[in-house]
Formats: structure tokens, C-alpha cells, sequence
């Protein structure tokens, strides 16, 4: 038996919504057909953003986007983006398939999709191939409010009253595709870039500087000695890739019983990399005013057959949404450091929430999850304690189940729990403490009959959730009975 005791009256901090953010980068279908489909097109839409997409990603109450790259931002030159459409210079995305980009969707289009979904947007500038004027004039672009050169511009294309920012990043990783720069070197240009990207009247920039690739941890001790000071964040990237990243990532569909738990192996690995990564980052900030942005997270796999390899369409099944509760679970945990994750990527790309074909779409079990798990957003961080069985396959031992548990400000508990066996149900004793009496419990959860279990065009709804019942409470006891492959979201009113 599992047991988990939950400290209902013990707070451990607080679980930033910001954790539950997403990444929409002009890679492959993520932004033209995916979110943008201009206004002439037969897909119904709302100033060219198509309503299915819209509606949907509406649901999910995305705190933040980030856009518009990744490699994508560091050749991305704003000024080609704006005025009126069919001026806008075209220009070929050298990083992901060579197709010509014509700028339809650019800062307006962006700010606008961000406006509907009301969510806050995370603009990354461009350090790779971009000039210190450039993404300062942005910036003014965006949010002075007054006279100027670049608020007369906006004024000109139909925005009066300037935008309000907050999430800025200076480059994507400087490290690799934004310009294969040394920790030292890019530490110098950080702190001269940002010196530009200034503050206009009470808009207040949260400054994101590029951090390590994975494991690189000398990058986060240079970046955090030189110029942890003038950051209010500090990014982090990390995929979960079975395979080999050069050699082959692996199917997303056709993958083994080994690839299933070298999966949630690598999934987990998230944690250390957290830990480790902080550890260096409590050095020079032990107040921990410098937050730890996972901005680009989830899944890779290699690309479905027949499509454009840079474009990187992959499918999403049961695995992936287990993935995504391994991860939620774990920025919790380091929800006094870690202030925001944006998974790779919304639309049509990697891990995505949806998939469209056409005028179709459809909503993938990744996006399920992020509808599950929103009611931890914001919510007090509840303490644990575990005893949870490991599951012993070959040379992999990992926890069978993992859980998490939040209080909101009305006083529901709500508990996620994620078994990752591949064939066993397991039971859970949940123990809480600090309740007077349970009044009610309901449950829901997402789960499959085979691990590549998927929604496909022919097939949307294969797999989506469905109310949960298999628990029983006795006290203050919850006595839950955890189908393999299964994620459970139970809410407990006192």
C-alpha cells in the first residue's frame, strides 16, 4: 500500500500560475494554420486567429505566452511585422524548414491573440542577430506612452495607448542557435542589452536572461557571478527525449515498454536539474528574488512520417500527458524558485495542447492535463509526506505513483496523483491532516487501455477524461484505487 499524508494546515508556498504557461514559436504549422489563419480564410476566426484554437486554448486560462521563438527570436526583426500586411517584407525561416515567412502575424497580431485568451505575453527579443537599438526601440514600440519616434509608429498602425509588458526575455539560448556564444561573452552582452530595455512610465520589465542548455551548470554560476543583479529571471530548457537527440529521439507512437520507463526516467530528471541548478542560483541570491524560468519543456519525439522534419509534428498519447503531471508535480515542489514554465508548444508542434488538419482540430491528452491541473494555479503548495512503492522493471526503479496537493483561497484541497505503471492498478492511502470533517469528494481522471493510447482526425475523443470514482472515504482516510497509465485530480471540500 501507498500512503501519502497531506498537511492540510501546513503551507509550503505558493504555486505560481505562471508555471502553467505556453511557448508559441513560428516553427513549422504553430502559428500560420495553427493560430493564424488571416481574416479572408474559410476557417471561422476572429481578426485571422482562428475561433476552434482560440476557444479551446481559452478553456485551459493560460496565464502567459511566450513568443515568438526559441531559435526563431534571435533572426526575428520586429519592424518587419508591423503596418500594413501585404508591405511587410517576407523573409525565409533558415531554422525550421526553410519556408517563406511572410509576416502576417506579427507584434499586434500577437499582442491581440494574447488580449482574447487574456493572458499576459512574454516577448523574447532578439540578441543573436539583432542590434541593442533594435530591441530597444521594440520595447518603446510596445509600451511608452507619449511622443516619441516608435509610439507615433504604433499610433500610425492603429494602436493608440501602448501595450502593457512584463515578461521580456534578452535572447534564446545564446548558448546554441542564438549565436553559439560562451556564458562569459553572452554575460557582457546581457548586461549591456538590457541597460536598453527600459522601464516607460509604470510598466515595469521583468528581465529574463537566457540560461543553461540542461546540465550546463558552469553557464548558470557565470550568468548568476556577472549579472544575477540586473535579472529578474534566469531561463532553463530541458526536453524529454528517449532516444538519442541526433541519432533518433524515438516514436511518438511506436515505442517499447523500455521506452516507456526511460521516459518517465528522463521526465523525472527535471527535479535534479531544478535542484542543482538552484543550488548554484542560492549562491549568489539566497533570498531567491532571481526566479528560475523553465521556459521550454516537454516532449520530443522524432517527427510523424511524412511530414516536414523541420517542422516538428509529432502525435501526443497517454505518455505525454504523464509526462506533463510528472512535470507540474515538480515545479510545484519548487514553487519557491521556479516562477514560470512554458511548455513546447501550443499548436501543431512537440507537445502540443491541439492538432489541426485543415479546418479540423482536435485536443491532445497533454491538454487535458493543463485543464486538470489549472485549479493549482495560485494555490498554497500543501506539505507531504510519502511512502510510495517503486516500480522494479529491468534496471528501472522509479516511484509508481507521484502526487501533489494544493489549497485555494476558499479552502478546497485538491489532490493530483499520477501511476506510471504500465500494467498495474495501484492503491493509495491518503491521509489528511488538519480537516475538521470531509464533506465532499468528486474525482476525475485521464487515463487509457494501451500506452499508445492517442486522439487522431478519425478518432478526436480516444482519449479524454472522465469522472473518477474508485475511492473510498473512511475518516479523514481516502482509500484510492489508481488504474495503470492514470492521472487523477481529486477535489475535497471540509
Amino acid at each position: 500500500m501507498n500512503k501519502v499524508i497531506i498537511n492540510s494546515d501546513i503551507e509550503k508556498g505558493t504555486i505560481s500560475k505562471h508555471i502553467y504557461g505556453h511557448f508559441a514559436e513560428h516553427l513549422g504549422r504553430c502559428i500560420y494554420e495553427g493560430i493564424w489563419v488571416g481574416e479572408d480564410s474559410i476557417i471561422p476566426n476572429t481578426k485571422g486567429i482562428r475561433n476552434d484554437v482560440l476557444e479551446a486554448l481559452k478553456q485551459l486560462q493560460i496565464p502567459v505566452l511566450r513568443w515568438p521563438g526559441g531559435c526563431f527570436a534571435d533572426e526575428y526583426h520586429w519592424k518587419d511585422g508591423i503596418g500594413p500586411r501585404e508591405n511587410r517584407k517576407r523573409m525565409v525561416n533558415t531554422h525550421w524548414g526553410g519556408v517563406v515567412e511572410n509576416n502576417h502575424f506579427g507584434t499586434h497580431e500577437f499582442m491581440l491573440l494574447c488580449e482574447l485568451l487574456e493572458c499576459e505575453p512574454y516577448i523574447c527579443g532578439n540578441v543573436g542577430s539583432g542590434t541593442v537599438q533594435e530591441m530597444s526601440e521594440w520595447v518603446e514600440y510596445m509600451t511608452f506612452d507619449g511622443e516619441s519616434p516608435m509610439a507615433n509608429w504604433r499610433k500610425e498602425n492603429g494602436r493608440e495607448k501602448p501595450w502593457k509588458l512584463k515578461y521580456f526575455g534578452i535572447g534564446n539560448e545564446n548558448w546554441g542557435c542564438g549565436g553559439n556564444m560562451r556564458p562569459e561573452y553572452y554575460a557582457d552582452l546581457y548586461r549591456r542589452y538590457q541597460t536598453y530595455a527600459r522601464n516607460y512610465g509604470d510598466n515595469r520589465l521583468y528581465k529574463i536572461a537566457g540560461g543553461a542548455n540542461i546540465d550546463d551548470y558552469n553557464w548558470t554560476e557565470t550568468l548568476m557571478e556577472r549579472a544575477s543583479s540586473l535579472m529578474d529571471g534566469l531561463s532553463l530548457h530541458y526536453y524529454t527525449i528517449p532516444g538519442d537527440f541526433w541519432k533518433g529521439k524515438g516514436s511518438s507512437l511506436q515505442f517499447s515498454e523500455q521506452e516507456w520507463f526511460i521516459t518517465m526516467q528522463k521526465a523525472l530528471y527535471m527535479d535534479e536539474l531544478i535542484t542543482k541548478h538552484s543550488t548554484i542560483m542560492d549562491k549568489y541570491d539566497p533570498e531567491k528574488r532571481v526566479s528560475l524560468i523553465i521556459d521550454e519543456w516537454g516532449t520530443w519525439f522524432d517527427v510523424e512520417p511524412g511530414t516536414n522534419p523541420g517542422f516538428l509534428y509529432q502525435q501526443n498519447s497517454i505518455r505525454d500527458a504523464i509526462v506533463a503531471a510528472l512535470h507540474f508535480h515538480i515545479f510545484h515542489q519548487h514553487c519557491d524558485r521556479v516562477h514560470m514554465a512554458n511548455i513546447a508548444q501550443t499548436v501543431n508542434v512537440l507537445q502540443a495542447m491541439v492538432l489541426t488538419e485543415g479546418e479540423k482540430m482536435l485536443k491532445t491528452p497533454t491538454y487535458y492535463i493543463f485543464d486538470m491541473f489549472k485549479v493549482h494555479q495560485d494555490a498554497a503548495l500543501l506539505s507531504l509526506e510519502t511512502d510510495i512503492e517503486n516500480i522494479a522493471v529491468e534496471d528501472f526503479h522509479l516511484p509508481k505513483v507521484s502526487v501533489s496537493a494544493s489549497k485555494n483561497d476558499s479552502g478546497q484541497i485538491h489532490i493530483s496523483l499520477c501511476n506510471m505503471s504500465l500494467s498495474e492498478k495501484t492503491d493509495v492511502n491518503i491521509q489528511l491532516r488538519g480537516v475538521n470533517k470531509i464533506a465532499e469528494i468528486s474525482g476525475e481522471i485521464l487515463t487509457a487501455d494501451y500506452r499508445n493510447a492517442h486522439n487522431s482526425f478519425e478518432n478526436p475523443e480516444a482519449v479524454k477524461p472522465e469522472n473518477f470514482t474508485e475511492f473510498t472515504l473512511i475518516d479523514q482516510f481516502i482509500e484510492v484505487n489508481l488504474p495503470p497509465m492514470s492521472i487523477i485530480m481529486l477535489s475535497v471540500k471540509e
